[in-house]
């Protein structure tokens, strides 16, 4: 018998440990993508149940909801029932409430579904990026939590552009269905390749609120979610409300959507950048503060202009908001890797991303009510930059609070490839 080469054993389990966490991102995508399956569909929506603007100002923002006030207790219970174990049961939830909302008769039934929505969507992001941390070996980590922060950009592009077209042949509730069947595919990929959860001996519920305790009483994380709600608000609201801005300036059919999608999938092009500019030594407070002061400059110009007075005007704006888009795909990325090592040695990470969750969230539920509720109020989307540059001030005003040139060091810093080379030798 022919024994493996040491090369081909090492390709074999370097395919083994991305299979893992290739396939916690594509459950977040698939996650994701319930945010992103309601902007095209929202003027069939309006259509149908009669639904307001900002009536959808709110069902785009409610999905957050859960997030809103339940970021600790997801990390808690990741905590307690392990990471594995509420991912899946996230994607459960989204399944069974897509479901639900593609019957829903009235703007408050399908409201309710989104809410629902939003807890699945809850349980699986928060988790997602430990369960990342925990099952990527330290040398794919950096490229791991990299292609994470590109989830949410991915996650638009593909949920725009599916949406566009499949709508021009189907009514928005075939695409709810077909979001749940979408949703399932992950479920077998996480079965396969993800390590069942293995609780710490010390895994009760006294425990775990120790370590949640002592997390939540170092200020890092509190201003890391403020940070990242400025930014999460603002993109929010206009990805949210992209598709039918473009219809309000005439364009038609698909369009609309597709467009719209490109914008959203540039995200991946910061986020994915962000790796390579802090292993060049830039700090996350640095990129951050960069990337604030470009959104603010390009929600202005695209906003503040009457584009559709200028010849080709429509394309010109296009590429203004693209460039908002793409620069801002660095937040995310920056804002995941620096709270995944922010934890105190005896805290929880899973806490630090569920309370940096939580108060995102905040900024996700009220930025596309707060931006529609502005364009209703002054009769069109110029005004509206006023909301994106506000944000992107309070975002780097925040930025100060964290402390320390490079971004805010925590002496407790817990190391995520020290701790993965301990929990490896835990399990030897």
């Amino acid at each position: 018998m022919e024994l493996p080469s040491p090369a081909t054993a090492m390709d074999e389990k370097k395919t083994t440990a991305d299979g893992a966490w290739l396939a916690v991102l594509a459950a977040g995508i698939a996650a994701a993508m319930h945010i992103w399956k309601l902007p095209a569909a929202l003027a069939g929506i309006q259509t149908d149940l009669g639904t307001t603007l900002v009536q959808a100002g709110l069902l785009l923002g409610i999905i957050q909801l859960a997030s809103v006030v339940g970021g600790l207790a997801t990390a808690l219970g990741g905590e307690l029932a392990g990471l594995r174990r509420l991912l899946i049961t996230g994607l459960v939830l989204l399944i069974a409430a897509s479901l639900l909302g593609a019957a829903a008769p009235t703007t408050e039934l399908l409201m309710a579904s989104r809410t629902l929505e939003g807890v699945g969507f809850l349980l699986a992001v928060v988790v997602a990026p430990a369960l990342i941390r925990k099952v990527t070996p330290a040398q794919r980590l950096n490229v791991a939590l990299a292609s994470w922060g590109a989830f949410q950009g991915l996650a638009t592009m593909i949920g725009l552009a599916a949406g566009a077209l499949f709508l021009q042949a189907a009514g928005w509730r075939e695409w709810w269905l077909l979001m749940a069947v979408l949703t399932l595919l992950p479920v077998p990929l996480l079965l396969r390749r993800v390590p069942k959860d293995v609780l710490p001996a010390d895994a009760g519920l006294r425990s775990a609120l120790r370590r949640v305790g002592r997390t939540l009483a170092i200020r890092q994380p509190w201003i890391t979610g403020m940070v990242f709600a400025c930014y999460t608000a603002q993109w929010m609201a206009v990805l949210g409300f992209l598709p039918s801005i473009y219809r309000s300036a005439g364009l038609e059919g698909p369009l609309p959507g597709i467009l719209s999608a490109a914008v959203g999938g540039v995200n991946a092009i910061g986020a994915l950048s962000a790796g390579p500019l802090i292993q060049r030594g830039l700090s996350e407070r640095r990129i951050i503060f960069w990337t604030f002061l470009a959104m603010s400059a390009a929600s202005m110009a695209t906003f503040a202009v009457d584009w559709e007075s200028i010849g080709n005007g429509i394309l010109l704006q296009f590429i203004l908001i693209a460039v908002f888009s793409a620069v801002g795909g660095l937040i995310p990325a920056a804002v995941t890797r620096y709270s995944v090592r922010i934890a105190p040695e005896d805290g929880s990470v899973t806490a630090v991303l569920g309370l940096t969750q939580q108060i995102f969230n905040v900024g996700n539920f009220l930025g596309p009510m707060l931006f529609a509720l502005l364009a209703t109020t002054t009769g069109g989307w110029d005004t509206t930059w006023w909301l994106t540059s506000g944000l992107s001030v309070l975002g780097m005003a925040l930025l100060a609070l964290l402390g320390g040139p490079g971004g805010g060091t925590v002496k407790s810093v817990r190391d995520p490839r020290k701790s993965l080379s301990a929990q490896r030798k835990a399990q030897m």
